[in-house]
């Protein structure tokens, strides 16, 4: 007989931390969000040296030049980010910045509300423009699976989501997944969602179970990179809120978020050829350092493309300046280009929709016309 012990064992086996979400469908190109929760500092992401400005708003915090990554004559990359940076250099990475959505309040749940919802204002939109993509694309071949207890805003929405991520518990030994599947068999509620949760741990194969970043980054690959697996993914972040001691929490999330994109591209193999990564935050940072050694919450920040099919080796940007006239409302980098146009580029770009029926299913409320320059490789 199956104890109470062993079932709870075996269940909490199958449940999840909030990490990843997937969606499935037929094609072989592969699209990947992350977010970075918490409003990441894209001034001191991919760095404006050559804006007379920059080290004088930012005092110690600046980054001191010669310790980056050159992009061009004016912007460089993080000290933290060496795996991208080579990406870059095998131009299979590009930057925007002075990028943000539609908001322009300071609220982290308002921001990321928009960001995910892709409505004009917060909580105009009920479901996730990852969502609305899915049904944009060819049929699918399975459901949404969500790496969480429940599956983020972005990927909310009419497709039917399950979850899966992984437990630090022991694996649950083949006779009890065997017993609590015939316990499940004749139940018209249990087995549906028993099935959908042994499909997942299936993909999952021997991708490990710990919540590392080069662990996460080879999860994702593993059920992206299989003939059957996902093609859609979201992968959350957070951390990245620096008020105070900003300079060393923000080397250290980007070290992670660099290991993480690294063994997503090494994991996935021949498949990263086609697959585009892209890393957003619902905003930015101001862009004067306060009294505590961080910044507070902004407006523009940076975003990052990466993948085997990005046309890399660029920044793009409408840089607007960081002179005190030029700053939005006196405190923040001026937006110039829009994230949602953004998404909708790469989106579209990726899958082969034309990114202004893109923009207009993703972005109802708003007008996000593709970005004047195509992000991927034809």
């Amino acid at each position: 007989m199956l104890t109470r012990r062993q079932f709870l064992w075996c269940a909490s086996a199958m449940l999840v931390a909030p990490q990843i979400v997937f969606a499935s469908a037929e094609t072989d190109r592969r699209f990947v969000f992350v977010i970075q929760r918490g409003a990441a500092d894209g001034l001191n992401i991919v760095v404006p040296h050559g804006d007379p400005a920059y080290a004088t708003l930012r005092g110690p915090l600046a980054i001191d030049a010669s310790a980056t990554t050159k992009l061009d004559g004016t912007f460089a990359l993080h000290p933290s980010m060496t795996q991208v940076a080579q990406m870059y250099r095998d131009k299979q990475a590009l930057f925007v910045h002075a990028v943000a959505s539609p908001y322009r309040e300071r609220s982290h749940f308002d921001g990321q509300n928009v960001l995910e919802t892709g409505g004009n204002a917060p909580y105009r939109l009920k479901d996730g423009w990852m969502n609305r993509l899915l049904s944009m694309l060819p049929a699918p071949r399975a459901d949404a699976v969500a790496f969480a207890p429940t599956v983020p805003l972005a990927l909310r929405g009419r497709a039917e989501v399950t979850s899966y991520a992984p437990s630090s518990l022991p694996q649950a030994p083949d006779d009890l997944i065997t017993r609590v599947s015939q316990l499940y068999a004749g139940d018209a509620q249990l087995h549906p969602l028993w099935d959908a949760a042994m499909q997942a741990r299936g993909l999952a194969a021997d991708a490990g179970a710990r919540q590392d970043p080069a662990s996460l980054g080879k999860l994702a690959a593993s059920f992206l990179g299989k003939p059957d697996g996902p093609r859609i993914a979201m992968i959350e972040t957070g951390g990245w809120d620096t008020h105070s001691a900003q300079n060393p929490r923000l080397a250290a999330q980007l070290k992670a978020l660099d290991t993480m994109l690294a063994a997503l591209r090494d994991g996935l193999g021949e498949h990263w050829a086609n697959t585009t990564v892209l890393v957003a935050t619902e905003f930015g940072r101001t862009a004067a350092a306060n009294g505590t050694g961080g910044t507070d919450h902004g407006t523009a920040s940076a975003a990052m493309i990466v993948g085997g099919s990005v046309t890399g080796g660029r920044v793009l940007a409408d840089w607007p300046g960081l002179a005190n006239a030029s700053l939005y409302q006196a405190r923040d980098l001026k937006p110039t280009i829009g994230l949602d146009a953004v998404i909708a580029s790469a989106a579209g770009e990726t899958f082969g929709i034309d990114p202004q029926r893109v923009g207009a299913t993703l972005f109802p409320d708003g007008s996000a016309r593709p970005l004047a320059q195509r992000i991927l490789k034809t």
